[in-house]
């Protein structure tokens, strides 16, 4: 039996860094970056489910929030990339 919908578990790191690309790339010209209209009403709903649990996007320290939150997300990338560019050198 098939299951009716899929469920996607995200850190709330991701979710608050993911939920502000969205809005973002929602307050561009979606047709140019998306050619496919139809991958809209799936963006838009992810970006609503990440709106109403994400509480943290509404408080007055959303920045800092977001900054620590990627800068989280960041460290396996910059461990990688320094370690690349000492072996280069």
């Amino acid at each position: 039996m098939e299951n009716p919908e899929i469920i996607i578990k995200l850190t709330p790191d991701e979710a608050l860094v993911l939920s502000d690309w969205l809005e973002q790339v929602q307050m561009t010209d979606l047709s140019r970056l998306v050619d496919d209209a139809a991958v809209w009403a799936p963006l838009h709903r992810i970006a609503g489910t990440l709106d109403k649990s994400l509480p943290g996007i509404f408080t007055a320290d959303y920045a800092e929030r977001l900054e620590a939150a990627r800068r989280r997300l960041h460290p396996a990338q910059d461990d990688d990339t320094s370690d690349h560019k000492r072996s280069d050198t």
